[in-house]
């Protein structure tokens, strides 16, 4: 079972590139909205029972993606790369695809937070993100994040886990989902449908 793990800042475009990825391939896709909104129903953000479920059904997800003999799996998220609790719950996802022997991907979608913010609203967005439907919160904590964390690679902030995984960077800021997705599918070497 193949894991790629895509990655970057808010509204970059994870989970639309994610959906085209698994569109071109076998792979599946599962966002990290797909933990999210279910548990913002019962808990509120980033409390210990929330980020406690939300780190723990997606490890069973891979695990489960590795048991059945998935192709692949395309997982989205949003990771701080300057912060090491952060680096320690991704190598924590990765750990059980890494211990079964399979190969691991990451890549990083970028884009301008111009073009992010410009994405916050779209329908796509908020038919599967019911959380982002107040604009104006997501856009601010679309800023927030931004000023507060290295969402992205560049010269002051190196992909964190590059001594053991690959990293692909991908610049969607002027294409379509479907290009980056194309772009990713062809680097990797990802078998098509």
């Amino acid at each position: 079972m193949h894991l790629v793990i895509l990655f970057g800042p808010p509204a970059v475009g994870k989970m639309t590139v994610g959906r085209e990825v698994a569109r071109l391939t076998p792979y599946r896709l599962f966002h990290n909205h797909a933990t999210i909104e279910p548990l913002l129903e019962v808990f509120d953000w980033g409390t210990p029972p929330f980020e406690t479920l939300k780190n723990e059904f997606r490890t069973r997800v891979i695990e489960e993606a590795i048991a059945h003999d998935l192709p692949g799996l395309v997982c989205t998220l949003v990771w701080p790369l300057d912060d090491a609790e952060d680096t320690a719950f991704v190598e924590r996802y990765v750990a059980p695809v890494v211990a079964a022997g399979h190969p691991v991907d990451f890549v990083e979608l970028w884009s301008s937070q111009d073009t992010r913010l410009g994405r916050e609203g779209t329908p796509l967005r908020l038919a599967a993100k019911p959380s982002k439907r107040d604009l104006a919160w997501a856009r601010g904590n679309l800023l927030d994040w931004d000023a507060r964390h290295a969402l992205s690679t560049g010269p002051d902030q190196p992909f964190p886990l590059a001594d053991r995984f690959p990293h692909l960077r991908v610049d969607n800021d002027g294409l379509t989902p479907a290009e980056a997705a194309e772009r990713v599918v062809e680097a990797l070497g990802l078998p098509r449908r």
